[in-house]
């Protein structure tokens, strides 16, 4: 009972532990000027790659260039603050622009406002539930479809700009293609070359200078160029206005029954795309830079990111894994690292924010044709269609499709439902009980004294069948489990259940425990357990089904064995020995 007491005994040191930010842990470990340089040289870094990105992120997802360095900065700055990774930064997300345009356009600004604000709230409670663990179970077939998927859908949505189409272009891929052939009279040759010749910058610097900011100079020197030439392409000024200069005043959503009720699905789709970014770009950092993340304070510091950048009209922010790397890359030591960033970032809208209106929208389309390009990820596609497995191939592929064609909600929830059933269906088929006929092998016996199995072999008596378990026992495998335990018309006096091979049971795996059980009962036949895990012991006490149904308790087969010779009557001296005897046998 103490024990029971003591396991049941909530561990609030740990808990402590798990949300404790990483700036604070930066901070107990001493921090000072080698530090400080080193952060602020990254966070200015990483500042130039993203201010370009965030601008282009934003326009493609159909909200303006500052809404886009509104949620860097304000998203940045929180998510640095309280994340669980040490190198994180945060900001808008191209793997976002679908779904942000979507629903944009399905509920206008506010809806957007709205899904992202309480999205917030869900990442609240899953990371002080700990839910931020179970993410990482997300099917990896699920998690490239609908990635690359994503890419196809930035690709085709960069058209209008980078041909300099005119018109209205629906949302759809379908009607964009369409709509993209309808208007092709209207291809501006000017903004072609333009967002052509950013794109090359883009490819080769990144070849020749890895380290240089190439998306920022690529997009500031064709700009330029636009302008002293007085070339016809749209700019951020002629579009949009320029950008803000400041940070514009909070004000809340509207949170009416009505309106979240109308934005559920999204906002349970956007919490979980956070999650699940922001986790794998922690993980990215782990192996970049051999650090450890804490995956459920890292979902608590997205959920309070995305709170004040919906209140401020931002987008919804997640880690990034491009940022987060370069970050590491360009020696950050710290998450002020990312902090910097967010500050820099800020004094850019304060000083550049005229010169930004400059900048031409064929460049910033050719900026997300790239990081499009990146998502689509050709090699790893083919290489796992040609060496997976059929049923992850299928998966892929459904869940590719029914991003670019349908939704991402669909899109996932399809996904992860296809991927546990046909897991389930593998595991249901996986031979998981044999019967002993005549004989036993004993590969379980607990012996300290010996560092490898004892294994021998002895005839069964009479009267007594034997089955052997191995793997979980869950309810995709109940049905199979059902028909091999009561598949047998002559019932014996003792049947031996080697449980020793299974870490885990369900309640429906129980229950079908308890129908053989019933049906023993009915046929004067004992049950006999030998070898039972932990968690299989814990549960089938849970349910009462030991006491209830007298099962005998062995620790490995050799003591069972020797229970059932005791049950049929099989002592020296042909006494029966009483339940408590046999029970200590």
């Amino acid at each position: 009972m103490n024990a029971t007491n003591e396991r049941n005994r909530f561990d609030w040191s740990n808990y402590r532990e798990l949300f404790t930010p990483k700036l604070v842990t930066a901070i107990r470990q001493g921090y000072g000027a080698v530090q400080l340089r080193a952060d602020i040289a990254a966070g200015l870094t990483v500042a130039i790659l993203a201010i370009p990105l965030s601008m282009a992120i934003a326009i493609g997802a159909g909200a303006t260039p500052g809404q886009g360095l509104v949620t860097s900065v304000v998203a940045g700055i929180f998510i640095s603050t309280l994340g669980g990774t040490r190198f994180q930064i945060g900001g808008p997300a191209a793997a976002f622009i679908v779904i942000v345009a979507s629903l944009a356009n399905e509920h206008g600004a506010d809806g957007l406002m709205t899904a992202t604000f309480l999205a917030g709230f869900i990442l609240l409670a899953a990371g002080f539930l700990k839910l931020g663990t179970y993410i990482k179970y997300v099917p990896a077939p699920v998690i490239l479809g609908f990635t690359t998927g994503i890419g196809v859908l930035i690709a085709v949505g960069q058209l209008k700009d980078f041909l300099g189409l005119s018109g209205n272009i629906p949302s759809d891929v379908g009607g964009r293609l369409v709509a993209a052939w309808q208007n092709r009279m209207s291809f501006n040759a000017a903004a072609f070359a333009a967002g052509t010749a950013t794109l090359l910058g883009i490819v080769a610097l990144r070849l020749a200078a890895p380290k240089w900011p190439g998306l920022l100079i690529s997009v500031i020197a064709v700009s330029m160029s636009v302008y002293l030439l007085g070339a016809p392409v749209d700019t951020i000024q002629s579009r949009f206005g320029g950008i803000p200069t400041g940070l514009p005043t909070p004000h809340l959503p509207d949170l009416s029954v009505a309106k979240i009720s109308a934005l559920l699905p999204s906002t349970f789709t956007i919490a979980f795309l956070i999650g699940l970014e922001s986790l794998l770009s922690a993980v990215a950092a782990d192996a970049m830079a051999g650090t450890r993340h804490r995956s459920n304070m890292e979902i608590v510091a997205q959920g309070a990111a995305n709170i004040p950048s919906a209140v401020l009209g931002g987008l919804p922010a997640t880690g990034v894994i491009a940022r987060t790397g370069t970050n590491i890359a360009a020696g950050a030591r710290t998450p002020f690292a990312g902090i910097f960033h967010s500050i820099f970032i800020l004094l850019s809208m304060l000083l550049l924010g005229p010169l930004a209106g400059y900048l031409a929208l064929p460049c910033l389309a050719a900026v997300l044709l790239s990081v499009a390009w990146r998502l689509l990820d050709v090699g790893h596609v083919w290489h796992f269609l040609s060496r997976a497995p059929g049923d992850d191939r299928l998966v892929l592929v459904i869940t590719l499709l029914l991003t670019i064609f349908s939704d991402l909600n669909v899109a996932i929830s399809v996904g992860v439902v296809m991927a546990s059933m046909l897991f389930m269906h593998r595991m249901a088929e996986t031979p998981g009980v044999h019967l002993g006929t005549g004989r036993i092998v004993f590969d379980d016996l607990a012996d300290t004294d010996r560092t490898t199995s004892v294994i021998m072999t002895e005839a069964l008596p009479p009267g007594v069948r034997v089955f052997q378990f191995r793997g979980p026992l869950f309810f995709g495998a109940s049905a199979g489990v059902s028909a091999a335990l009561t598949g047998f018309a002559d019932w014996p006096k003792v049947i031996i259940l080697r449980m020793r091979e299974v870490p885990f049971i369900d309640a429906t795996a129980i229950d079908t425990l308890e129908e053989l059980a019933i049906m023993a009962s009915r046929h004067n036949c004992r049950i006999i357990m030998s070898g039972l895990q932990p968690q299989p012991r814990e549960a089938l006490h849970r349910f009462d089904f030991l006491r209830e149904h007298h099962i005998l308790i062995a620790s490995n087969s050799y003591m069972a064995l020797e229970k059932a010779k005791a049950l049929i009557g099989g002592t020296a001296d042909g006494a029966r020995p009483s339940e408590a005897a046999i029970q200590k046998t």
